[in-house]
């Protein structure tokens, strides 16, 4: 099956890689200012003790005129709008699109747009950023991904997709790909509404008294959404969430905290605005997740404002 990546940034030039390590047809699909800079440089990957230089085959935002069997879509929600603009044309009648954004709004566009049978549930597993020369560089050793077909959905070529991904990540087929999402959504929101109401890493938090509860009480807020919404998370996927929460001396950060330390636009509607509007609908209270999506939406505003 042909693949094409939306992207090539930390998550999607990371998994695009993978699979042309093992020998699949993956083509991405980027910006004029990415191709040149993959034209010049490759698509290097480093950390961790790697050293890889690929040379991608790439299609340029406005070049699509072929259909793919699978699409991976790993931009951030911000640009999922343009995004589907950019890569409809590549998708044809057995198409299957696989996102990779955290959350679970962009999964009401796509199925707008595409179809609820033709979207599958994805989810991330990375420890990967972009550096200064545009690589992607590995700050740990997790690597993964999951997918599946979601509740209600019967995608065709499952099989297929799975016979494809799976050379690259075994065992990534999901049995609950919505119990999964709603897993990794609740740490990201949690872990993202800590470090920007703190603007600071983990460790910096937790270091001060207070801070420990602030990161539980966050957990707890966000646990309590997933139960309300028929996904509770597992005992062992609490504690683990705590534990990461709470470690001392992390240097952990998420991204949507360095988009606000940097000006940028943030998730904060896709990842915190949705949470807290679910939290709204099931009569949930969650203070601090609304006092997290208040302080980010000020800061959209002077972003939009400049």
């Amino acid at each position: 099956m042909r693949v094409l990546v939306i992207g090539a940034g930390a998550t999607g030039g990371l998994f695009g890689a993978r699979l042309i390590q093992a020998g699949r047809d993956v083509t991405f699909l980027v910006r004029p200012n990415r191709a040149k800079a993959l034209h010049e440089r490759g698509l290097r990957i480093t950390g961790c003790g790697e050293d890889t230089v690929f040379a991608p085959k790439l299609l340029v935002t406005g070049e699509v005129r072929e259909r793919f069997d699978i699409v991976l879509v790993t931009v951030k929600a911000t640009g999922l709008d343009q995004a589907i603009e950019d890569f409809a044309p590549a998708v044809g009648p057995t198409t299957l699109v696989l996102p990779f954004l955290n959350g679970m709004r962009h999964l009401d566009t796509l199925d707008k747009r595409f179809g609820a049978d033709r979207v599958l549930g994805g989810v991330a597993r990375v420890l990967t950023t972009i550096d200064t020369n545009g690589d992607i560089l590995r700050v740990g050793d997790m690597e993964g991904m999951a997918y599946g077909a979601r509740a209600g959905t019967a995608p065709v070529a499952l099989d297929e997709l799975n016979e494809t991904l799976s050379t690259a990540f075994p065992e990534a087929l999901s049995k609950d790909i919505d119990g999964d999402m709603w897993a990794k959504w609740m740490f990201i929101a949690s872990l993202g509404a800590m470090t920007c109401l703190m603007r600071a890493t983990v460790g910096e938090i937790v270091a001060v008294p207070g801070g420990e509860q602030l990161a539980t009480a966050l957990i707890d807020e966000c646990a309590s959404i997933a139960t309300a919404a028929g996904h509770p998370l597992s005992e062992q996927g609490l504690a683990n969430a705590r534990a990461m929460a709470t470690q001392q001396g992390s240097p952990g950060v998420t991204s949507m905290q360095r988009d606000l330390l940097a000006g940028h636009p943030t998730e904060v509607e896709h990842l915190l605005g949705d949470l807290t509007a679910r939290a709204q609908q099931f009569e949930v209270a969650v203070p601090l997740l609304d006092l997290a999506t208040m302080h980010l939406r000020v800061h959209e505003n002077r972003v939009a404002s400049r």
